[in-house]
Parts: structure tokens; sequence; C-alpha cells
């Protein structure tokens, strides 16, 4: 019953020599940070999609994939802002199983967090330099922000961390826009208070240091479906929801009012072909209230190579080994039927 010191990890100064990004990489992720933060300021009307696997468990898989985006990226320029997922740490409601790529490099192998925090620094990278997307990934301990800070361009704060104090004045301090979920109780008020906390300016113990943060204006909302009392997922993405959300942002006065709709978890009850009635339904709402249309910058969809999920050790290429993703043939169509619906 104790904390056992396993190994030292690099500082993110060390790592951010180790494995750095180039001139060009900086001058690619200034110019889609620009265009990102364009939409959430509404500067731009273009329609964000993050999407991308449940976890990027596999470098090769995840380039593949990201590859494919890139490609689609030029057929919906105009219309949509693809943002892709490579998250790289999972959050998981008992601890049990796998938890990305950060703690295990080798899914199949035991943790190793001095060689996960390496190798997601490098799925990155190499990422933005074969496709010029830079990505989004999940925060699932305030520490990891250091080692990604000068990657990422969205940072996602998961359900189960969003009501964490540290998690929320870190965000504080970032430069990209940042989701908030709403808990797993589906309380949207935890959610406004993470948005607003995120907004202020915070002093607070950082790495070793004491800290301070100017606040960020880019902190949101993601409606991501909750849990009832007997373990059924409640969906929070309807017309209904989204009018509740427009009159939450009126109350509490935050920046910039911007909400993520995520089309899988408790949304589509993890069943992940449902994914694509769900986009299209906020979609629609998005037709019938210009207040809704204001709200709603884009979407989260849990896509893959293949359909559905596997275990661990299921050995399909392209398929997750967290929660079950929609196919690559069923993304590319549902990417291009909402840039027809726009």
């Amino acid at each position: 019953m104790a904390i056992h010191l396993v190994k030292e990890i690099p500082t993110a100064k060390e790592l951010q020599e180790e494995i750095p990004m180039t001139a060009e990489l900086k001058k690619i992720k200034e110019e889609r940070d620009r265009m990102i933060r364009q939409v959430f300021v509404g500067e731009s009307d273009k329609f964000i999609m993050v999407i991308g696997p449940c976890s990027a468990d596999n470098e090769t898989a995840v380039l593949d994939y990201v590859t494919r985006l890139a490609k689609l990226q030029e057929e919906v320029k105009d219309k949509i802002l693809i943002i892709p997922r490579i998250y790289t740490n999972k959050p998981r409601t008992t601890g049990a199983g796998y938890k990305g790529m950060l703690h295990q490099p080798d899914p199949e192998k035991a943790p190793d967090m001095y060689e996960g925090v390496k190798a997601i620094r490098k799925m990155h990278i190499d990422a933005i330099a074969a496709t010029g997307l830079t990505a989004a990934d999940e925060m699932l301990y305030s520490e990891n922000w250091q080692y990604l800070e000068d990657i990422l361009s969205y940072v996602a704060i998961g359900a189960r961390s969003v009501e964490d104090q540290q998690h929320r004045i870190v965000t504080s301090g970032m430069e990209v826009p940042v989701g908030m979920k709403n808990p797993t109780s589906g309380d949207l008020t935890v959610m406004m208070n993470s948005c607003m906390a995120g907004q202020m300016k915070h002093t607070f113990l950082y790495t070793g240091w004491e800290a301070k943060t100017d606040g960020n204006d880019l902190v949101h909302c993601i409606l991501r479906g909750a849990v009832n009392k007997h373990g059924q997922s409640i969906s929070n993405y309807h017309y209904e929801d989204l009018m509740m959300l427009v009159e939450l942002y009126h109350k509490f006065e935050l920046k910039n009012p911007a909400c993520i709709v995520d089309a899988n978890h408790n949304n589509s009850g993890k069943r992940w072909a449902e994914q694509p009635r769900i986009v299209k339904e906020v979609l629609h709402s998005m037709r019938h209230s210009a207040d809704i249309r204001k709200l709603v910058k884009g979407v989260m969809v849990e896509s893959y190579i293949e359909n559905g999920n596997q275990p661990v050790d299921g050995g399909c290429y392209g398929k997750s080994i967290t929660d079950p993703c929609l196919g690559w043939e069923l993304s590319r169509k549902l990417v291009l039927e909402v840039a027809d619906l726009l």
C-alpha cells in the first residue's frame, strides 16, 4: 500500500529538444490554429469535425487513417474543417483496461510511460509532417499538456475529469480551443462552471512552479450524453437540449459561446452506426434555429479504418481496441454528406 517510483520521466523541455517540431511544422500549426480559432470566435462559418479513433493504439494505422482524412479534407475544404482525433490517453471508469499509448506504446505489453510519452509526441509530429493536419487529444492528466502544448490544436476534457480543479485551471492557460464535456451525470451546470473556470485567470502550482494564467476565451462545451441512475444512456443532442444550452450561455455570460456535439458515447449508447444519424439531426436543428446554428461549431465522431471494435489482441488492422468506431467508408460518406447539407 504505497506509491512506488518506477523511473524518472523526461521534462517537457528535454523531450521537445529530443523530438522537436521543425520550423515548417510550427508554421503549419500556426495557420491551423488561426483557422480553428476563427470558427470559435464566429469569424468563419466552417463546420468543425473532430473525427478519428477512440484511441490511437497503433502509429502505422493512425497515420494511414489521418492520411485518408487529409485527402478528404481537400474535398470539403470550403465547408468543413477536419481535426483528427489522435487520442493517446484514455480514461477508464474503474482504472482497468487499456489506457492509451501514453501508458502502453504496445497495447499487448506492460505499461511503460517513459517510452509512452516519447511515442505520443513522435506520433503527433509524424501525423502533422505526413498530412499537414494538427490534431485533437484528450488531457487525461493535467501534467500531459506540457509534453504536447506545441503540437495540439484542440484539447478535450473528459466527463470524468471535467469537475477536477487542476484540469479546469490548466485549461485557462492554453492557447487553443478546449472542449469541456458534460459529466456522466448529465448536469450541464457542472460543464458551464468548468467553462467559466477555464476562461478565468488563475494562480496555482504547476510542475514545481507557482504559475499564473491569462484565461482561455476558447473554452467551450461538448455534449456527450449522460447516464441515469439505472446505468442507461440518456442523449443530449436533440433540439431541446441545444436550446437549453443556448439559454445557459445567456445566463453564464461566457465569451465565445460554442458547442461541439459528441455523436458517440452516451449520445449513441456506444452504438457506433448511429453516429451519422445523430450528426444529421444536429444539422437539422441548426437549420431550424439561428441560435443553434450560431452555437454549434461542429461535431465529434469516433471513426477508424474498420467498423466496430475488437479485443486488445484481436489483430485486425485499423479496428478499435476500445470503444466501437465507424469504419472508413461510412466515415467518408458521412463527411461528404455533411458538406452537402451545410
